[in-house]
């Protein structure tokens, strides 16, 4: 699983923008003789465009520069606020009002209604979009009655080199280029520095994992996911995918937990109802999980789960690194 959403309950998918505004190619983070991943701080100029095509062949091409956004993704929601804009509905209130993107002024964009995967069509409808931004594996089966009236673009990073694809994507498509430009300077400056400081701390050699589910079925952000290959590269981080199938690729057992010994453990529990108890209250009483370094070391953190399970772009993944940074100690 990738992101916020149980596979068994939504589904995610992950995708690249590549855009026809620019045609250099984003520089891409490498690994050095020592390890270390070395970011690239620079950010490609980018130039306006009507259209953009991304890596599964989708093309967005659209008449003017979209100004009526809708956003049924966190990822949208992040590139509208970066780009110094403010959707004009979203399907996540809680990650819009996050002090990483619009803070208390996000109680003011309309919610969009229904629910994740299900929004009500005739409510996007009424919010008169001109670009409508969704989630790729999820919002596929709305698409033929969302684009009656508005342009349909379904996105999903893997990496945090796609999100910034991305947020490039939608700079080059509302012409606020110099915007997605100082965007991308800025992220991968933090990610370069926080990348130097676990370094320099000892903080890179701590095992680190992100968790969610509940305790009959714990999900894992994988170095393979987006939140995961972040974390990779601050951190240890050994939870690979297990195969391909994605209904079970990211289910780690408690027992597959305790044998990589995380030093720290990142949860955000997917809570449906205030009696709900958080992933690490069910875990409490697990004897194994108790044998955790993380949990014998007070070291399990439950976040903020719209941010770190939604929250795709840029605002969201350096409030991501700021918080971790914060809470995995020195070495």
């Amino acid at each position: 699983m990738r992101g916020f959403c149980v596979r068994t309950i939504v589904g995610v998918l992950a995708a690249v923008l590549v855009t026809a505004a620019c045609s250099s190619p984003l520089p891409a983070a490498s690994t050095g003789r020592s390890g270390e991943p070395s970011i690239d701080r620079s950010a490609p100029p980018l130039a306006a465009a009507s259209s953009i095509t991304d890596p599964h062949g989708r093309k967005i091409s659209l008449p003017k520069p979209p100004e009526r956004i809708v956003c049924l993704s966190g990822l949208c929601d992040d590139m509208v606020v970066e780009l110094g804009m403010t959707p004009v509905g979203t399907s996540s209130p809680a990650l819009i009002s996050h002090p990483a993107l619009l803070g208390q002024g996000g109680s003011a964009v309309p919610v969009v209604q229904g629910s994740f995967g299900s929004e009500d069509v005739e409510s996007i409808a009424r919010l008169r979009p001109d670009l409508v931004v969704g989630l790729s594996g999820v919002h596929e089966p709305l698409a033929t009655a969302i684009e009656k009236f508005a342009p349909l673009w379904l996105t999903e990073p893997k990496n945090w080199q796609e999100s910034v694809g991305y947020l490039r994507g939608l700079g080059a498509l509302t012409g606020r280029v110099e915007q997605a430009v100082r965007a991308e300077r800025e992220f991968r400056g933090k990610l370069a520095d926080a990348v130097a400081r676990t370094r320099q701390t000892g903080q890179a050699r701590r095992t680190v994992v992100l968790m969610y589910g509940s305790v009959d079925s714990i999900g894992v952000d994988t170095a393979d996911s987006l939140k995961g290959d972040l974390l990779k590269q601050l951190f240890s981080y050994p939870f690979p995918a297990k195969g391909s199938d994605v209904s079970t690729a990211s289910n780690y057992s408690v027992e597959e937990l305790l044998a990589r010994k995380p030093d720290v453990v990142f949860v955000y529990s997917l809570l449906f109802s205030d009696k709900d108890r958080t992933l690490s209250a069910q875990l409490a009483d697990n004897p194994v999980w108790r044998q955790v370094p993380a949990v014998t070391g007070n070291r399990v953190h439950e976040m903020h789960a719209k941010l770190w399970g939604s929250g795709r772009g840029t605002r969201s993944l350096s409030a991501v690194i700021d918080q971790a940074l914060e809470k995995v100690p020195s070495a």
